[in-house]
């Protein structure tokens, strides 16, 4: 079943409430998804030419800056530490794709959640209010934040199976529903050079995207794309580092609700969740029509 919630910030002002008003959001939909939870969280951007990295580890006294040190090395270049519970957020000069190896042969029982110069992704499995206070969800501050709870149907509960899900630069997705067609989608997306790290079909998904904006399409025309291409049925929510996007199948069997004022927009999958968002008495409330991209954010 699954539960989807986005909270986008158009008044700055309350960037540092971030956090503070996405949380209760997150737990709303416990009862759609108490399997597992994450969210992707953006702000706190780096310069150009700098990564900024979420990773993970089980053990939550994983030692990072020994990993830090490695990379510093490696790179001749300073590198920024934030632990966070089992994760912790890099930052430093490097080109991806290197920085990304070099993690890999030093630390290859670390998990790379997430690359961009924004986005911070962090998940894991239990409770949503459990997760939110495990990473200090209430604490964070960043202009928009994209989440997911997860009733697993077609594959076990596991921390990388859950959601969001990531294959590019700052992008990521949360679905709710099914695909059809993504195992032979996944072979020809392979084929194309995206790398795929579970058998989710949410991940093919991501990936699609990754591949149509790589090709040069804009966050808009990549999930037009989606939904000539993607079979089965669907809503997904998907952040970049300037905004986020809603679309739903063209036959919008999944729920979906936006609300917008003056100062957010917010979408879920249960117009519960958004009942503790100031001023939702006064905001424009709608269902997402079928088969229409919608997007907030610089683009």
């Amino acid at each position: 079943m699954c539960g989807i919630v986005g909270l986008y910030l158009k008044n700055a002002e309350l960037e540092s409430q971030l956090g503070e008003l996405f949380e209760p959001m997150l737990i709303a939909m416990t009862d759609r998804g108490p399997d597992s939870a994450g969210f992707a969280i953006y702000g706190d951007e780096v310069e150009e030419g700098m990564v900024k990295l979420t990773l993970q580890h089980e053990d939550a006294n994983y030692h990072w800056h020994q990993l830090a040190g490695q990379l510093e090395e490696e790179f001749n270049t300073a590198v920024s530490v934030l632990h966070n519970a089992n994760a912790a957020v890099f930052k430093l000069k490097g080109e991806e794709s290197a920085v990304r190896e070099a993690i890999v042969d030093y630390a290859p029982d670390v998990s790379i959640m997430s690359v961009g110069r924004s986005i911070e992704i962090l998940k894991s499995i239990g409770l949503p209010k459990d997760i939110a206070a495990k990473f200090n969800l209430k604490g964070m501050k960043g202009s928009h934040i994209i989440g997911h709870t997860r009733m697993a149907t077609e594959s076990g509960v596991s921390m990388e199976g859950s959601h969001p899900f990531t294959t590019g630069m700052d992008l990521c997705l949360v679905h709710n529903g099914s695909l059809s067609n993504h195992n032979r989608l996944r072979e020809e997306l392979k084929a194309k050079g995206v790398v795929f790290e579970t058998e989710n079909d949410s991940e093919v998904a991501a990936g699609y995207l990754t591949w149509r904006l790589k090709e040069g399409a804009s966050v808009k025309e990549a999930l037009e794309g989606a939904i000539e291409d993607l079979d089965g049925f669907f809503t997904f929510t998907v952040g970049t580092k300037d905004g986020f996007a809603v679309v739903r199948d063209p036959i919008a069997c999944k729920p979906a609700v936006i609300a917008e004022t003056d100062d957010y927009v917010a979408m879920a999958s249960e117009y519960h969740a958004l009942s503790t968002l100031p001023g939702i008495e006064q905001a424009k409330l709608w269902e997402p029509d079928p088969g229409k991209v919608y997007f907030w954010g610089k683009e």
